[in-house]
């Protein structure tokens, strides 16, 4: 019995020093080093007025991905009689106005930036302003086709023209100016949302103005047509005669589409088809207000096409050099 006891009371110390050294370990895990952040710069912002560099406003803490048109909206909130359409951000008082999309990081400034301010007036989009300058002609243009009383003499009061050109001339002036709205509405895209306000009753004084003077010796009781009717020209011209457009800034080059050649020679086709459609619809009515409309568009269209060109010319490097603004190899 002492021999039996006294062998178990060895078993149980050498199950408790087996206890007490553990036969392995497992290696401890280490946590993961954490990654210095990077310490942001932030910018100050000062924006001030271009003509009396009075200072407007002051941003402080803003992040050096800002946008020009995010510093607007900032700059609306403690001014809100200027909404960020209204706005022209420059580097120079007598500058350039910056992009929406320029980022401030990205501008030759510090971290104190100074920016100046100018009024651009009250906006309108420019869907509003194409959707009022080409109704106008549209109704116009009908009411005196129509002879609606106070035009002519009342014996002509809603009577009709014997001669078919003058029908003709109004399905071509119509379509045309519907042409436009749909396109207006469905098809253009603009890379300035907005224009001055003041601007549209200029605009229209000169869609609504001419198309009342056209209409008003088209559609007159006395109005003679010429003999032979070059509807041909006014037809491809004006149906051929669209320009997306985009606010993506590239060359643009000709399609599978036939009517799209023609960028092979100019810049802007768009303004060529223009100055072909009323071309054939000046041959087509003989009408001398209808000559001096389409020499005046002529003046205008090259006057944008010329500062078109130009921009193309500046921008990209690769572009084009047989490319004229409007007429191929004149102009």
């Amino acid at each position: 019995m002492d021999a039996l006891a006294l062998e178990a009371s060895g078993k149980k110390a050498n199950n408790a020093a087996g206890a007490a050294v553990p036969t392995s370990q497992a290696p401890a895990k280490r946590k993961p080093a954490k990654k210095a952040k990077k310490a942001v710069v932030f910018f100050e912002v000062e924006i001030l007025d271009a003509k009396t560099k009075d200072k407007l406003c002051f941003l402080d803490k803003v992040e050096p991905n800002a946008t020009i048109g995010e510093i607007k909206s900032m700059f609306h909130k403690s001014h809100p009689q200027w909404y960020p359409a209204r706005q022209s951000i420059r580097l120079d008082p007598k500058g350039k106005s910056l992009k929406d999309e320029d980022v401030l990081q990205h501008l030759p400034v510090g971290t104190t930036a100074t920016f100046y301010f100018r009024d651009l007036g009250a906006q309108i989009s420019w869907v509003t302003v194409f959707l009022t300058e080409y109704t106008g002609p549209l109704v116009i243009y009908l009411l005196f086709y129509f002879r609606v009383p106070f035009i002519y003499a009342p014996k002509y009061d809603f009577t009709t023209s014997k001669h078919w050109v003058v029908h003709l001339a109004c399905m071509c002036h119509s379509f045309h100016y519907v042409k436009r709205l749909l396109e207006t509405l469905f098809v253009h895209r603009f890379s300035h949302g907005t224009m001055p306000l003041r601007n549209i009753f200029k605009n229209c004084t000169y869609y609504w103005g001419f198309a009342a003077w056209m209409a008003y010796y088209i559609n007159h009781p006395l109005y003679t047509p010429p003999s032979e009717c070059p509807l041909t020209l006014f037809q491809i011209s004006s149906v051929f005669r669209v320009n997306p457009g985009s606010k993506t800034r590239k060359i643009p080059y000709p399609t599978k589409n036939p009517f799209t050649w023609i960028f092979l020679l100019v810049s802007c086709p768009n303004y060529t088809y223009e100055l072909g459609s009323w071309l054939g619809f000046t041959l087509m009515t003989q009408c001398l207000p209808v000559a001096f409309f389409t020499l005046v568009g002529f003046i205008q269209m090259t006057v944008w096409a010329k500062g078109k060109h130009r921009s193309y010319l500046k921008e990209f490097r690769d572009y084009p050099p047989l490319r004229s603004p409007i007429l191929p190899f004149v102009l």
